[in-house]
């Protein structure tokens, strides 16, 4: 039997990517030529849900507008950095989707949000034109590790449809640490960034999703991540994989010394 012809293979892929500085939305490196390259890896998606770590709040929202706007969330970077835009339009069909998906006494419609960097400095790079609808769900902090897995649990069916699923944050993402030490001129990455990093790929690999539940609350976990935002993402990432998706790593490596950028892509084959 051809593989097109298995069900599984009708799903559209999820992508986790690690979206890094702002800096990579406007400049040519090995990072923003990653990001460029994993549209070839993906069938034209018919919308795209985001989960960025940069809509961190203590309510589950999504974004409804039509128009969603473009949100530079970050503070003392280039003017050019500030200039783009991403006209993007919404999806309502999308959103109602979700909502259904989720329950609709979990997720709040909401129109003062748009689309953050987080997300846009990625898609950008992907899909030059923003010529595919997008909305973001937004990463409720009340919630458990288990309770985000199991919201992209929830939503792995809008694969079925051809709705690409993206997460962005990064694997590990301490910048108080990376900046600190960029500061002193050194670059070198922490054995903790590498540890955490390869337990992350092993535990995708052999698909154990409780130890990436509970990654946290390692000690590389919590060096890892100060703040839990930029993991979360991926979760929902692994939470709506099925046992068919083989994880592949199209994007590896370190920015700033200690910034995982390392991209999943969750594919049946």
């Amino acid at each position: 039997m051809d593989n097109r012809e298995k069900p599984d293979s009708r799903l559209m892929p999820v992508l986790f990517v690690g979206h890094g500085t702002p800096m990579n939305a406007i400049e040519d490196n090995k990072w923003s030529r990653g990001f460029q390259n994993l549209a070839s890896l993906i069938p034209k998606p018919k919308a795209i849900l985001s989960i960025s770590a940069h809509w961190f709040l203590d309510e589950t929202l999504i974004t409804s507008n039509l128009s969603p706007r473009t949100i530079h969330d970050f503070g003392g970077f280039p003017d050019e950095l500030y200039e783009i835009q991403y006209p993007v339009n919404g999806d309502p069909i999308l959103m109602h989707k979700v909502i259904e998906l989720i329950g609709k006494n979990k997720v709040i419609p909401n129109d003062k949000w748009g689309i953050d960097h987080g997300s846009w400095s990625v898609l950008r790079r992907m899909y030059p034109k923003a010529d595919h609808p997008t909305i973001q769900l937004s990463i409720n902090y009340l919630l458990s590790n288990q309770e985000h897995y199991e919201m992209g649990k929830a939503l792995s069916s809008l694969r079925k449809e051809g709705y690409l699923i993206i997460g962005t944050g990064n694997i590990t993402h301490n910048l108080n640490y990376a900046f600190s030490h960029i500061f002193r001129g050194d670059n070198t990455t922490p054995d903790w960034a590498i540890e955490f990093d390869n337990m992350v790929e092993d535990a995708l690999v052999k698909k154990q999703h409780l130890n990436l539940i509970n990654a946290l609350d390692t000690n590389n976990g919590m060096l890892s991540h100060p703040t839990p935002d930029h993991y979360l993402p991926l979760l929902y990432c692994v939470g709506a994989s099925v046992e068919s998706d083989i994880p592949e790593f199209p994007i590896m490596g370190f920015d700033l010394g200690s910034l995982s950028m390392r991209a999943v892509l969750f594919n049946t084959k």
